[in-house]
C-alpha cells in the first residue's frame, strides 16, 4: 500500500513541478520579454523531456532484465548445485541460532536460510550481480510458506530490510570508480563506508525488531552482534595497516577469490555425493530465467516513475531548498553538494552511481563532496529498487513495514556517512 502511494506521488509531484515551470515561462515571456529580457526555453520543453524519459526508462528496465537473465540463470544454477551437495545446509547451520531468533516463523533447517546467507555474503563482498539472484531465490523460498500470497510475511520483511541496509565490507565497485576518476587515494573512503554501512544495518535490524516485537537482548543475538562488531573492527585495523594500493589489491583479490572458491566448494561437495552436477545446474538455471522475465513489469513501473521525477526538475528544487534551509541554521552546508547521491540511492543504484561520478567530475574526486558521495553510495542500498524487484518476483503488493524500516536504515546510513566524512575528511 505504501509503495502504491509513493509511486503515485512521484508522478503527481513531477506533473505539478513541470506545470509550474511552463506557466512560469509564459508569465515571464508575456510580461517581461517586451523590455528585452530573453528567457531559456528549457522550461517549455519539460513535458517533452518527461515523456522521453518514460521511453528511456522502459527500455532501461528491459535491458536490466535481459542482463539479469544471464546472471540469475548462472547463480541459481550454482545454488542448485550447492543445495544438492549439502553446502548450503552447512552454511545455514552455522547461523541457525541467530536466524532462528530473527526469523522465528521460519522452520528450522529451511532452504531459505542458506539462500539468505549467501545473499548477505555476496552483498558484504560488494558482489551485486551475485547477490540479486541469490536474494530472489531466498524470497521465492520464503514465499512458499506465505499463507497470504499478496502480503509480505515477517520473515520476508526482515530479510528485505537486512538486504537493503547494504552491509558492505569490500566496496569494490566504488574503489574502482574513484580510481577511474583519478583520485589520489581511491581507498580513502573504505573505512568510512564500512562504519556507515554497519550503523545502517544495525538500525534496520532494530527497526524491524521493534515492529515485529523481537527481543534482541537475548544472549545468542548479542553474541552474534558482538562477534560481528569485533570482526569489522579487526578488518578495519588490518586495512589501516596497508597502503592505499594494497587495500585496493587485497580487496579485489579477496572478493573474487572467495566468490570463485564458493563455486568450487559447491561443485566438489556435489561430486563427492555422486550427484549429477550438470543436470542440477540446468534445473536451477531454468528457474533463474523465469524469475528474470517476471521482474520486467515491476522494473518498468519503478524506473519510469523515477525517470519522470528526475526529468521534471523536482530533484533540483529539493536540493536547493535543502541548501537554503540548512544554511539558515548556520550548519556547514558542504555536504549538500553530495546529497543527490544519497537521495537517489534508495530509488536507483544506477542513477545514484551516475550522480556519484558526476559529483566527482564537478567538484573533484578528492573534494569533500566527491568523497562523501562515494561514502553515500556505499552506505545504503537501493531500497525501492530491491522492494520492487524482490517483492515483485513473488507478486507481493502489501509490503507492510518493509519500506518504513528500510528507509530508517537508509537515513541512519546517510547521517552516519556525513559524520564519518567530517571525521575522516575534515
Amino acid at each position: 500500500m505504501v509503495l502504491n502511494y509513493i509511486w503515485i506521488f512521484f508522478f503527481l509531484i513531477a506533473f505539478v513541478v513541470a506545470l509550474v515551470r511552463v506557466i512560469g515561462y509564459f508569465f515571464r515571456h508575456f510580461l517581461l520579454e517586451q523590455w528585452g529580457w530573453v528567457f531559456d526555453k528549457a522550461d517549455l520543453t519539460v513535458f517533452s523531456a518527461m515523456v522521453k524519459s518514460t521511453f528511456e526508462m522502459a527500455e532501461t528496465s528491459v535491458n536490466i532484465a535481459v542482463y539479469l537473465i544471464g546472471v540469475m540463470t548462472l547463480w541459481l544454477g550454482i545454488m542448485k548445485i550447492g543445495e544438492a551437495g549439502g553446502a548450503v545446509n552447512v552454511l545455514a547451520r552455522m547461523v541457525a541460532p541467530l536466524f532462528n531468533r530473527l526469523f522465528p516463523d521460519l522452520p528450522k533447517n529451511h532452504p531459505a536460510y542458506g539462500s539468505m546467507l549467501m545473499n548477505f555474503s555476496a552483498n558484504m563482498l560488494g558482489l551485486d550481480n551475485a547477490a540479486t539472484p541469490l536474494g530472489l531465490k531466498a524470497m521465492r523460498e520464503l514465499q512458499g510458506l506465505n499463507p497470504h500470497k499478496d502480503t509480505a510475511t515477517n520473515a520476508q520483511v526482515m530479510f528485505l530490510v537486512l538486504n537493503t541496509s547494504g552491509l558492505t565490507i569490500i566496496p569494490i565497485s566504488i574503489l574502482a570508480l574513484r580510481g577511474a576518476a583519478e583520485a589520489a587515494n581511491p581507498s580513502d573512503v573504505f573505512i568510512p563506508i564500512l562504519l556507515a554501512t554497519f550503523f545502517s544495518t544495525l538500525a534496520g535490524l532494530i527497526a524491524v525488531s521493534f515492529y515485529q516485537r523481537l527481543n534482541l537482548l537475548q544472549p545468542v543475538v548479542l553474541a552474534y552482534l558482538g562477534g560481528a562488531t569485533l570482526l569489522i573492527a579487526g578488518i578495519i585495523v588490518y586495512f589501516m595497516q596497508l597502503s592505499p594500493d594494497e587495500v585496493a589489491e587485497v580487496s579485489t583479490f579477496a572478493g573474487n577469490f572467495i566468490l570463485f572458491s564458493i563455486i568450487i566448494v559447491f561443485v566438489v561437495l556435489a561430486f563427492r555425493k555422486r550427484i549429477d552436477v550438470y543436470d542440477n545446474f540446468i534445473e536451477g538455471a531454468k528457474e533463474g530465467f523465469t524469475v528474470a522475465v517476471n521482474i520486467i513489469p515491476y522494473l518498468v513501473a519503478m524506473l519510469v516513475a523515477i525517470g519522470v521525477l528526475r526529468a521534471s526538475g523536482a530533484l533540483d528544487l529539493i536540493m536547493e531548498g535543502l541548501r537554503v534551509a540548512i544554511g539558515l541554521t548556520g550548519v556547514d552546508t558542504r555536504f549538500v553538494d553530495a546529497l543527490p547521491t544519497a537521495l537517489m540511492k534508495p530509488l536507483s543504484g544506477g542513477a545514484s552511481r551516475g550522480l556519484m561520478v558526476e559529483t566527482m567530475e564537478t567538484f573533484g574526486a578528492d573534494s569533500f563532496a566527491g568523497k562523501l558521495a562515494s561514502v553515500f553510495q556505499g552506505s545504503t542500498e537501493t531500497t525501492f529498487y530491491v522492494i520492487a524487484v524482490y517483492f515483485g518476483s513473488v507478486s507481493i503488493r502489501n509490503t507492510r513495514h518493509a519500506i518504513v524500516c528500510g528507509l530508517i536504515a537508509d537515513l541512519t546510513g546517510i547521517i552516519a556517512a556525513i559524520f564519518m566524512a567530517y571525521i575522516f575528511f575534515g
